[in-house]
């Protein structure tokens, strides 16, 4: 999560960019790409890069694409799911270009080979990952085969495909027609408990942290095996929806695309709940408290529950000096807002300054504190910012 909130923190950052010519360079880098491959695409790219009429636009192209093939020399291999490169001039002074890159690892595959030179980055592809940042479990079936796997984001895991021996394995023969259909049922039992043992070892692996099961398919069998009882009691279905393929490239996508209003829904409920619960604490002065100064009291007491964070909070601890008397202070600011004049008419420096979210995560992190972020766009996310400040949390106890 922390990492999912730093990703958005740096995309939103890298949106705001601007080139004065198509000379911001974008690189995505999928798993399993050989770096030597990347670095000779980008040593062609350079030489066209010379025919570029800008001087200006060329000479930072140029520049870009060097920086990113001395960055790519502290790698072997791209990271487990590949990597995503932005560099280019940002500075806002075109006679004072300044060539940064920002690179970021996804937590799901990069699935785009991609290379462009524009007046601001690609960001699409990190930005559809981070759409969805729950996971779910998924199972398309039938009478015949099952596949399960899991869902983080809009990537898909293959877990196992499992087929039915119902009717492969039992021939009539001589058998009364009683037991010949109870060795049905009893083959049907064993194929939905073996998708069921598949879901219930997904789940443990995963610490039970997966949000539900999305159940899909033609035909009855999948009403069938939501209603057999096999699985694990702490899993929740959140629905059963008609597919027309069992595989994990139809079946699934089908799945998906008829849950998305229910996944839409649930995130929206799970947000409701915490706001609700931290509400009603407030205005009862019980287990809550919010503002930055208070959370973090709150965290060096070990006193914190659940951490809320609106995705749009923005807060910087400045540490400043006045170029008069030497005196050094510490303040925490939101927005671009920054100190002018101290009494004494000297003029406050920064000495330093640093993301006081950031720091306010990493403390929650190292308490393994639960940490729930609400979207910007959400009524509750723009709540808990308007209303809170972006930073609050449900405490463990009554200091």
């Amino acid at each position: 999560m922390k990492k999912e909130y730093s990703i958005k923190k740096e995309l939103k950052r890298l949106a705001n960019v601007r080139g004065s010519g198509t000379e911001l360079v974008s690189l995505y880098i999928p798993p399993g790409t050989q770096i030597s491959d990347v670095t000779n695409k980008l040593k062609e790219e350079h030489g066209q890069a010379a025919n570029i009429k800008s001087k200006s636009t060329r000479t930072n192209v140029q520049s870009a694409i060097d920086k990113i093939v001395q960055y790519l020399k502290l790698f072997r291999k791209p990271p487990e799911n590949g990597l995503a490169i932005f560099c280019g001039n940002i500075s806002s002074e075109q006679a004072k270009p300044d060539i940064e890159l920002f690179s970021i690892e996804p937590e799901q595959p990069v699935k785009t080979n991609l290379y462009r030179c524009d007046s601001q980055f690609i960001l699409e592809p990190i930005e559809a990952m981070m759409e969805q940042k729950d996971s779910y479990a998924m199972v398309v079936m039938d009478g015949r085969e099952a596949t399960v796997g899991l869902l983080r984001g809009t990537h898909f895991v293959l877990e196992k495909k499992i087929r039915s021996f119902a009717h492969a394995k039992i021939r009539k023969g001589g058998q009364s027609m009683n037991r010949y259909q109870r060795l049905i049922e009893e083959s049907i039992e064993d194929y939905y408990k073996r998708i069921g043992d598949t879901i219930n070892e997904l789940y443990a692996k995963n610490d039970f942290k997966i949000k539900g099961l999305i159940v899909g398919g033609p035909g009855p069998s999948k009403e069938n095996f939501a209603k057999s009882g096999v699985l694990n009691y702490q899993i929740k279905i959140l629905g059963v929806f008609d597919t027309g393929y069992t595989d994990e490239t139809q079946g699934v996508a089908e799945l998906l695309e008829r849950s998305k209003e229910v996944l839409e829904e649930r995130s929206a409920i799970q947000e409701r709940k915490i706001m609700e619960r931290f509400l009603s604490e407030v205005a009862r002065n019980g287990l809550a408290t919010y503002g930055y100064a208070n959370v973090r009291k709150a965290l060096i007491a070990n006193n914190v529950a659940k951490l809320l964070v609106s995705e749009d909070a923005e807060l910087t601890e400045v540490k400043y000096r006045c170029t008069k008397c030497g005196t050094e202070e510490t303040a925490i600011e939101t927005g671009n807002e920054r100190r002018k004049k101290h009494d004494d008419g000297g003029n406050w420096e920064i000495v330093s300054q640093v993301d006081a979210v950031e720091q306010l995560l990493d403390m929650a992190d190292k308490l393994n504190v639960e940490m729930v972020f609400l979207p910007e766009d959400s009524q509750y996310g723009k709540q808990l910012l308007l209303g809170f400040g972006g930073i609050a949390a449900l405490l463990r106890y009554k200091a």
